[in-house]
């Protein structure tokens, strides 16, 4: 399972928020390109990185930040908020992402993200699905779409989509523990089955049919150990790591289990 740390920026810091509530932010780092180091420091080569400022102003704002951690590290970085147009895509990517994550776009306009998905691929188009008592939440999870999780995202792998980044709402930054239950349900409703021919003849063996990123809640080293023992493909860490719940110096170990 990929640990990936969390990076949230309003005004180009690196901040958290509670349960997405603006008001709630706290600044962590003046420079988020020095939080990056860090990370990178410790072992880690996966990063997600959240424009909270796009995500309330319906456009990329913080690609600049982007483009200076991808250009000073070796991070993979997958970056989200603020992606409604062609010209946000074309802007993250151009600025060094990884991978985009669509969410928003993805519940209010399915065939513009469907575009990106067959332009981009698999590999580089994640799907946010952010959800608050099981439904999909929008617009940096201030706005709820009505939209059922299962359904959002089981419509999706049908289409083809491989990565998914699930959050449950009230988990986040709340240093509770995730979703387990919700990403059980999740990963065995989007499952698939595959028919071998063993020593035991033929059989069915259930496979996970996303690639699932659990998000919100990681409160502990064991909270990490059990998404991954669920089946999450990875973990992001967000405030956990900013209040010294978990150590960086935990991550080596952990990363090479």
């Amino acid at each position: 399972m990929r640990i990936i740390p969390a990076i949230d920026l309003i005004d180009g810091k690196c901040v958290r928020l509670t349960k997405g509530d603006y008001s709630t932010k706290k600044i962590y780092s003046e420079d988020p390109l020095e939080m990056a180091k860090a990370f990178e420091g410790a072992g880690v080569r996966h990063l997600h990185l959240v424009d909270l400022d796009g995500a309330r102003s319906q456009h990329i704002v913080n690609h600049k930040v982007l483009e200076r951690i991808a250009s000073h590290t070796r991070l993979k970085v997958d970056f989200g908020g603020g992606i409604k147009s062609d010209e946000d895509v074309r802007i993250a990517f151009e600025s060094g992402a990884s991978q985009i994550t669509g969410g928003s776009i993805a519940a209010s306009r399915p065939d513009q993200f469907l575009q990106w998905l067959d332009t981009y691929g698999s590999d580089r188009i994640i799907l946010g699905a952010d959800a608050r008592d099981g439904f999909i939440s929008v617009s940096g999870w201030q706005e709820a779409t009505g939209k059922k999780l299962v359904p959002f995202v089981s419509g999706y792998q049908k289409k083809g989509v491989r990565y998914v980044i699930c959050t449950d709402i009230s988990k986040d930054g709340m240093l509770e523990g995730p979703a387990f239950d919700l990403y059980k349900d999740l990963l065995k409703r989007t499952s698939i089955l595959e028919t071998r021919i063993g020593m035991s003849g033929v059989e069915d063996i259930e496979k996970p049919g996303i690639a699932l990123i659990a998000s919100g809640g990681v409160s502990s080293l064991d909270d990490l150990r059990k998404l991954r023992r669920i089946g999450c493909e990875g973990a992001i860490i967000g405030k956990a790591l900013y209040e010294g719940q978990i150590s960086l110096d935990d991550l080596p170990t952990l990363i090479e289990e």
